[in-house]
């Protein structure tokens, strides 16, 4: 609890899936408030790709067990300015965090960050933002898309350094496996598992191991 998690896999690999799983299952099995905070989406488009799985998004956001907010970066090329944005939207986060109480956290995703920051600071940037998402009480995972290589966990390089664990989810056609590559204050399990998406969300089978050599 309270922790950093990273979310590092490539496209089509589940990431948003697993991030949105992990707010409604809070929601509906522990009753744990939970925001997700999209920097590129829609937000009518997040909660309907939630129902797709036949979750009731809109009974959980009339309950305030779940909001879903925007965070905005645009027209932030200037440091100062990107400075005072991200201090602006991290109490925009911190308002939204309190008004329904939230346990649980998404960042949705860490890699927009690159289209909004000069990359001369914005490894400084993403360190702040993610030291300062700990002061919140929640515990948080923040997505990061990385390339296509089983070795890669971030798009910057930065962002597991900030993160107290790492969960790295892969998609050799036709299949999906997930390893925790880090997990701080846990013995966590050192082997990829297999996974399905089916209509029901994410479900890991924790019994049978990939070996690594098997993931590209």
């Amino acid at each position: 609890k309270g922790s950093n998690i990273l979310i590092a896999g490539g496209a089509g690999t589940g990431k948003t899936i697993l991030a949105t799983q992990y707010l409604y299952n809070g929601a509906t099995q522990y009753g744990e408030a939970g925001l997700f905070v999209t920097l590129e989406g829609n937000v009518r488009d997040i909660a309907w790709n939630m129902e797709n799985f036949q979750w009731d998004i809109k009974s959980l956001q009339d309950q305030n067990l779940l909001t879903i907010y925007r965070l905005n970066l645009e027209g932030t090329r200037n440091k100062e300015m990107i400075v005072q944005r991200v201090e602006e939207q991290l109490a925009e986060i911190e308002r939204e965090v309190k008004e329904i109480n939230a346990k649980r956290l998404v960042i949705d995703s860490t890699t927009v960050f690159g289209a909004y920051i000069d990359p001369s600071f914005l490894r400084t940037t993403l360190f702040k933002f993610g030291d300062k998402l700990k002061n919140l009480g929640c515990t948080t995972l923040l997505t990061s898309e990385t390339a296509p290589t089983k070795n890669t966990f971030s798009a910057f390089g930065v962002e597991e350094f900030v993160s107290d664990g790492i969960i790295a989810l892969y998609f050799t056609p036709p299949n999906r496996s997930i390893f925790v590559r880090k997990m701080r204050g846990t013995t966590h399990d050192k082997n990829p598992h297999p996974f399905d998406i089916n209509d029901a969300g994410v479900s890991v089978n924790s019994r049978d191991k990939i070996i690594w050599e098997a993931i590209k």
